[in-house]
């Protein structure tokens, strides 16, 4: 894989550092900037909405740019955010810098993503992919304990200053790692073509694949805390523990999944699936046990983001035919199920289920995505790549 992408991953850990990191925050937050701690919540919705509606939005508004100056200019624009976030006093200037943080972020996510397609040959965007996810998973694995620990040394606002400071390393990965000539400034786009893309079955299915494997992991993950102190009765210190296996797992998963997502993507859904929902049963009956929650919480990491990121790559590889907007599409589904799963993970935890309900929330989301996989397989087979759009910049590596 050529260097640039694993420059890119970095500035994919600063941003989902920011993403995640919030979950150890809250309650230091709402004390400080006097608001309840459900008030203090809506900024974890306001990211999501913002990842979802920025995703497309940005990647249309920068379809003109050389690749190189959108990713900068939207590096900038997330950077500019969390320092106004880390010296304001307001709640709702801390809310409207995290809208525009989270659009800067699925803005430049989607145009990494796109980057990457350009970067490597037409049959490898799996690999690339999975280069640029473990820039994700690295920050499920650091971001919630490190930013809880360093929230508790130093106060919250130190976090925002953290993740403002890895822009500047990831800006300057950018300028010397992307080419200057990648994108297609200067040639006419076909904006209303890219997005008649959508119409096509194939693509609406890896869309909605993708979604609800997605919102399953991220129901769970969210609503973790409380399986960790309340039905396996461990204590609180626990907790990173758990977010660290969960994380460690996602982090393999993504990795080994990147290297049969590209020609077996059928075998991954077939095998991950199954394996995948009868983990959140197992982790539904056995919980109490802090071993088996433990052991599951690896594995079970390894597998949503193992099946999660071959779907996204069946995204990237049947809208093809949208290389401005195909980034987009797949991080709107990645964000879809961020938004959609915690919250019908949290409607769960006043079931009979209680605490349990967000992890049978998970497994119902998967098991309806193998429903409908297992009915529209077909849309899941792997066909010849087409012609890249754009040349391809060498990889540096002979691969």
């Amino acid at each position: 894989m050529p260097l640039p992408l694993y420059l890119l991953a970095v500035a994919v850990f600063a941003m989902g550092t920011s993403e995640f990191m919030l979950a150890g925050l809250l309650p230091d937050i709402a004390a400080d900037l006097g608001v309840p701690v459900a008030s203090a919540g809506l900024l974890t919705s306001a990211f999501a909405v913002g990842m979802v509606v920025g995703a497309p939005l940005m990647a249309g508004l920068a379809r003109r740019w050389p690749r190189r100056s959108g990713l900068l200019v939207l590096l900038g624009l997330f950077l500019a955010a969390h320092v106004l976030g880390a010296v304001t006093g307001g709640f709702t200037v801390l809310l409207a810098t995290r809208v525009v943080a989270a659009v800067a972020n699925a803005g430049f996510l989607a145009v990494a993503l796109a980057t990457a397609a350009e970067l490597v040959p037409a049959d490898r965007k799996g690999r690339a992919l999975a280069v640029l996810l473990a820039g994700t998973t690295a920050a499920t694995i650091v971001g919630v304990p490190g930013g809880a620990l360093l929230g508790e040394l130093l106060g919250w606002r130190a976090t925002f200053w953290v993740v403002a400071m890895l822009c500047v390393p990831s800006a300057l990965g950018v300028v010397r790692g992307v080419p200057a000539g990648g994108g297609c400034p200067g040639e006419p786009v076909d904006l209303r073509g890219e997005l008649a893309q959508l119409r096509r079955p194939r693509l609406v299915l890896a869309l909605l694949l993708g979604a609800l494997v997605n919102a399953a992991t991220f129901g769970v993950f969210t609503f973790l805390a409380p399986v960790v102190t309340d039905v396996a009765g461990l204590g609180p210190l626990w907790v990173p523990v758990v977010l660290v296996l969960f994380g460690l797992g996602s982090f393999v998963g993504v990795n080994v999944a990147g290297r049969f997502s590209d020609r077996r993507p059928g075998a991954v859904v077939a095998v991950g699936g199954p394996l995948l929902l009868g983990g959140w049963a197992v982790l539904g009956l056995t919980a109490s046990s802090p071993v088996a929650l433990a052991v599951l919480a690896f594995t079970q990491g390894a597998l949503s983001f193992a099946l999660g990121s071959t779907l996204i790559t069946r995204v990237l590889y049947e809208a093809a035919g949208a290389p401005t907007m195909a980034g987009s599409y797949a991080t709107a589904a990645l964000n879809v199920g961020a938004a959609a799963g915690p919250v019908l993970a949290a409607a769960a935890l006043n079931t009979g289920a209680a605490e349990l309900g967000p992890v049978w929330t998970g497994g119902g989301l998967v098991a309806v995505a193998l429903l409908l996989a297992l009915a529209f397989r077909q849309g899941l087979e792997q066909r010849s790549p087409g012609k890249p759009r754009y040349r391809e910049a060498p990889t540096g590596d002979g691969r």
